[in-house]
C-alpha cells in the first residue's frame, strides 16, 4: 500500500503496531479472565435482545434486502451477510441498555467490538479460541483510548461516542482477526474513522439510537476487509489537522488528547476499567439508583413519606439523562433518570422485567419523576470525565429531614467489578427464555475456557437458538 508521505501518524500507527503484534503471553492472566467475563456479559445482552421489536425490525429489514447467508444473527436461527449480520448483532448487544460501559472512554465496547470480530470468526477467518481472545483484547483495548483522546465534551456536543468512537474497537478486533500487518491496520483505521457519525438526540425515543452500535461495528468490518484486499484509508486519520477525527469531532486543535491514543500499550489494559450493568438502563443513572438502595437500608421509608429526589450530578450526567420526562418510547424510558428513580421506588428494582411499552407511559411513574430534580454540581464536573457518573443523592421526607448518599461509582464497576457468579446469572436469567440450560452451560463454559477451544466456530455456533 502507498505511503501518505510527510505525515506525523505516530498515534495511529502505535495503535497499529499494538494491534497486529499483541501476544496472548503479554496478557496479564487477569486481563483474560475479565476479558473473558465481559464478553459472557455481551453475549447474554444479545441473546434476550433478539426479540426485541426493534431488532425483529432490523433482522427483517436485512433478511429481505440480503441474499448472503455465512453469518449468524444472535439468539435466532437466522443467517445473513458477514457485514449485515455485524449490524444487527450491535444493535441486539445494545438493544436494552444493560451491556458495558468503559465510564472514562464513554463507550459501550462489547457492543461494537465483538460483532464486527465475530463475523471474521465465522465467515472470513479460520481463528482458534485464543486468537479470538486476542482480538478481542485489540478491541477492547483500542476504542476507550480514542474515548479518552475525545473527552468527555464529544458526547456533551452531541455526539454519540458508541457510534463515531466505537468504529475503532470495532476495526482494531476485525483487523487483528483478519492477522492484518501494521500498514494494513494503518488504514483500516483510516476507513473506518472516515464512517464514523452518530447523533445523541437519538436518546429521546429513538429506536435508532440501539443501532448505532450496529453500525460502529458493519463499518469497522468494512475497514477491515477492504484493508485486507488493498483499499486505502486516511493513513493520519488522528493527527490530520484538517479533517481528522480529532479536530472535526472536537470542533477545535486543542480539545482532545493524542497521548491518550497510544499511552500504556502493554502496561495498563483499558479492559479493566469496564464495568457492567446491573440495571437496564443508561449507565449515567446508576450510580443515583445504587444510592437510593443504600439510604433504603438504613431508613426504609414510603413514598407517603417522601417530599422530593434531589440529585447533584456532572453536566454531562445533568444534560445526558436529567430532562423532564416525557412518554416517548423505551428507549426515552431507559435514558431518563426521573423515570428511572421513580420506577425503582415503585417497583423496587430497573431490570428488564420493570421496562416494557406498556410502562412508559404509567402515570405512578410519571406523577413520581416529578418529584425528581437533577442539577449540575460544578465541583463534580470539575473532577473530570472519570467522575462523570458521580452523584450526591439528597432524599427529601415530609418531616424536614434529609437522607444524602454520595457514589463515585456503582456496582459493578471498575472499582468493585462483579464477581464471576454474578455475571452469570445475570447471563443465565437474560438467556433464560431463548435457550435450555444444556446449551447455557455448554455457551458460559466455551467463553470462559477460550483459550483451549480449537475453533472459534464452536462457541459462535452455540449463539444460535430455534426459530423466532
Amino acid at each position: 500500500m502507498a505511503e501518505h508521505t510527510g505525515t506525523d501518524n505516530i498515534h495511529t500507527r502505535k495503535i497499529a503496531e499494538f494491534v497486529s503484534g499483541v501476544r496472548y503471553e503479554e496478557i496479564p492472566a487477569g486481563v483474560r479472565e475479565r476479558l473473558k467475563l465481559l464478553i459472557l456479559d455481551s453475549l447474554g445482552c444479545a441473546i434476550y435482545g433478539a426479540k426485541l421489536e426493534w431488532c425483529r425490525i432490523v433482522q427483517d429489514t436485512f433478511g429481505k434486502l440480503d441474499a448472503t447467508r455465512t453469518t449468524s444473527v444472535w439468539g435466532t436461527d437466522l443467517a445473513l451477510s458477514s457485514t449485515n449480520a455485524a449490524l444487527v448483532n450491535g444493535t441486539e448487544v445494545q438493544s436494552f441498555e444493560l451491556d458495558d460501559v468503559h465510564r472514562v472512554g464513554v463507550l459501550h465496547v462489547g457492543a461494537v467490538t465483538l460483532p464486527a470480530l465475530f463475523a471474521v470468526a465465522e465467515s472470513h477467518a479460520d481463528l482458534t479460541g485464543r486468537e479470538l481472545l486476542v482480538a478481542a483484547l485489540a478491541g477492547y483495548e483500542i476504542g476507550p483510548r480514542v474515548g479518552k483522546c475525545m473527552g468527555q465534551e464529544h458526547i456533551g456536543q452531541g455526539w454519540h461516542s458508541g457510534a463515531t468512537v466505537g468504529v475503532f474497537s470495532a476495526v482494531a478486533g476485525a483487523a487483528r482477526g483478519l492477522k492484518l500487518n501494521a500498514e494494513q491496520t494503518v488504514h483500516a483505521l483510516g476507513i473506518a474513522g472516515t464512517q464514523a457519525a452518530g447523533l445523541m438526540a437519538a436518546q429521546y425515543g429513538a429506536m435508532v439510537k440501539r443501532m448505532h452500535a450496529g453500525r460502529s461495528a458493519q463499518s469497522g468490518l468494512y475497514g477491515a476487509l477492504l484493508a485486507k484486499d488493498g483499499f486505502t484509508g486516511i493513513v493520519d486519520v488522528f493527527e490530520a489537522p484538517y479533517g481528522g477525527f480529532c479536530t472535526t469531532f472536537s470542533r477545535s486543535n486543542d480539545r482532545f488528547k493524542l497521548e491518550e491514543l497510544s499511552a500504556g500499550f502493554g502496561e495498563r489494559f483499558e479492559t479493566m476499567g469496564i464495568a457492567l450493568k446491573f440495571y437496564s438502563c443508561v449507565g449515567s443513572n446508576h450510580t443515583t439508583l445504587d444510592s437510593i438502595r443504600d439510604i433504603q437500608k438504613r431508613r426504609p421509608f414510603t413514598l407517603n413519606d417522601l417530599d422530593k429526589v434531589v440529585v447533584h450530578g456532572s453536566q454531562v450526567t445533568a444534560d445526558h439523562v436529567g430532562w423532564p420526562y416525557k412518554p416517548e418510547g423505551l428507549t426515552s424510558a431507559q435514558l431518563n433518570l426521573p423515570y428511572c428513580v421513580a420506577t425503582l421506588l415503585l417497583e423496587g428494582d430497573c431490570f428488564v422485567d420493570q421496562f416494557t411499552e406498556e410502562m412508559v407511559a404509567d402515570p405512578k411513574r410519571m406523577a413520581l419523576s416529578r418529584k425528581v430534580e437533577v442539577v449540575e454540581d460544578p465541583a463534580i464536573t470539575a473532577r473530570g470525565n472519570k467522575f462523570r457518573h458521580m452523584t450526591r443523592v439528597n432524599i427529601h421526607f415530609r418531616d424536614g429531614t434529609v437522607e444524602s448518599e454520595t457514589r463515585e461509582a456503582p456496582r459493578g464497576s471498575e472499582q468493585s467489578f462483579a464477581t464471576s457468579e454474578e455475571i452469570v446469572d445475570k447471563f443465565r436469567k437474560l438467556t433464560r427464555a431463548a435457550m435450555p440450560k444444556s446449551q447455557q452451560d455448554a455457551l458460559v463454559q466455551a467463553v470462559l475456557g477460550m483459550e483451549d477451544l480449537p475453533k472459534a466456530r464452536d462457541l459462535i455456533r452455540l449463539l444460535k437458538t430455534e426459530a423466532r
